[in-house]
């Protein structure tokens, strides 16, 4: 396992975009009541390795890292492909996905800062699991604001978080501000990765010794998530593979919502692909929400009410709502500016799928490989069935990985009404 966390940010194709910030009060001054400094220091830290404190380092290995990679022989065989595919397992931690990886980093860093509650909001649930674990770890409270549709549709996330202590609430919420016009406005909003940014950061602002923590889309949750791509490398070493061999069009994947296991797999690999490494990377994201395929580039801000500045990104706009479906860590309008700076920069490439496509690669790979994904990462399964293929036709034999962000046990009810009956699917593997 990794002792440090690799900052990346020298080693993209550009400078991030300047945010626009004239609100009263400021963004800036919102995230100085909210965030624990030094999360705020390490958005723009210009230390290339940060050591990774030793009550993270013990928590981490004790919840199970490093993480397997794993080779999906038995999906190769069916697919016919010679391209050597590997899953890296993120959905064995105790809360069945990669968020663990900052959650327990920002849960540590404000107790430290003698923070008493962490406030944040989930989509799908996943980040809210792993906040509500991180919680219990380091002796604090949470309180956690779930989109209402993802609440709806797996309840067993809120009743995980609960268990723990955590309050779990559905946004929009009644008890915002912001929540409450969100509602009077859109009644039966589904809500949105938007509604539940604005909910929490309203809700911690009135809330004293509260810690907003964001999981996403920030450079300090990127940079815990480097752990992602630095225990790659060092795994497919021991396989004896090398990335970015000429002409192989080797692939890292993975799913896109606010970016930070994209971020995470890609961003130790960003310098050796700008030396010239025949290596590309792709993100999977859902047709609820396309940004990256779809979108517009220009500012915009992630969250309803303005309480964080105005980024350059791919967006669909503010006023975009993203249908319910059961992807919830994809579904919001706007992508983080570092993402976005990659795919307007033509570093990362982008592919969207709807929901049902991404389950039928999700149902392939647990017939082949025995392992169940949420769907949120069965999009990067999807992409990687597509560069299989691919390679398969043009005689290549590519090392493609993909990020196998999160676990899919508390996502039957999505895969089956999804997929209803699927006795007859079959495949032989």
């Amino acid at each position: 396992m990794p002792g440090q966390w690799y900052n990346f940010l020298p080693d993209l194709p550009g400078p991030v975009p300047e945010v626009r910030d004239s609100g009263s009060p400021s963004a800036a001054e919102i995230a100085e009541k909210v965030r624990p400094r030094i999360l705020i220091e390490q958005n723009g830290t210009d230390q290339k390795w940060i050591p990774i404190p030793e009550p993270v380092m013990e928590r981490l290995r004790q919840c199970g890292r490093p993480t397997p990679l794993h080779r999906a022989r038995r999906l190769e065989q069916h697919l016919g492909t010679r391209a050597r595919i590997y899953l890296k397992r993120e959905d064995v931690l105790p809360t069945g996905s990669f968020k663990l990886n900052t959650a327990i980093a920002q849960a540590h860093y404000a107790a430290e800062e003698g923070r008493t509650t962490l406030v944040t909001e989930t989509g799908a649930g996943q980040w809210g699991m792993s906040v509500a674990l991180a919680a219990k770890m380091f002796g604090l409270r949470a309180e956690i604001f779930m989109v209402r549709c993802s609440l709806e549709q797996k309840p067993y996330r809120r009743h995980y978080m609960e268990l723990l202590g955590a309050e779990v609430e559905p946004s929009p919420s009644l008890r915002t501000a912001i929540g409450r016009k969100i509602l009077q406005d859109t009644p039966g909003h589904p809500g949105s990765l938007g509604t539940a940014i604005s909910d929490a950061i309203e809700h911690a602002l009135g809330l004293p010794g509260a810690a907003y923590l964001a999981g996403s889309g920030m450079p300090h949750v990127y940079l815990h998530q480097t752990l992602l791509g630095l225990e790659v490398t060092a795994q497919l070493a021991e396989h004896g593979e090398e990335l970015g061999v000429e002409g192989r069009g080797d692939h890292l994947i993975a799913c896109s919502g606010g970016g930070s296991n994209l971020c995470g797999l890609v961003g130790p690999h960003l310098r050796a692909r700008a030396d010239g490494a025949d290596l590309r990377f792709l993100a999977a994201e859902s047709t609820a929400a396309p940004r990256l395929t779809q979108g517009v580039y220009a500012y915009g801000r992630t969250d309803l009410g303005g309480f964080t500045p105005e980024v350059l990104g791919y967006t669909m706009g503010e006023d975009f709502i993203p249908p319910p479906n059961h992807v919830g860590g994809l579904r919001n309008h706007h992508s983080s500016a570092l993402v976005s700076l990659l795919r307007h920069e033509g570093v990362l490439d982008a592919v969207a799928f709807d929901q049902r496509t991404a389950l039928e690669a999700g149902r392939l790979l647990l017939q082949t490989e025995g392992l169940l994904l949420a769907p949120e990462a069965s999009h990067a399964v999807a992409a990687a069935v597509e560069v299989a293929a691919k390679a398969r036709t043009e005689r290549r034999e590519p090392v493609i990985v993909v990020l196998a962000s999160g676990a899919g046990f508390l996502d039957l009810q999505g895969y089956h009404e999804v997929l209803g009956d699927t006795r007859e699917a079959q495949v032989d593997t």
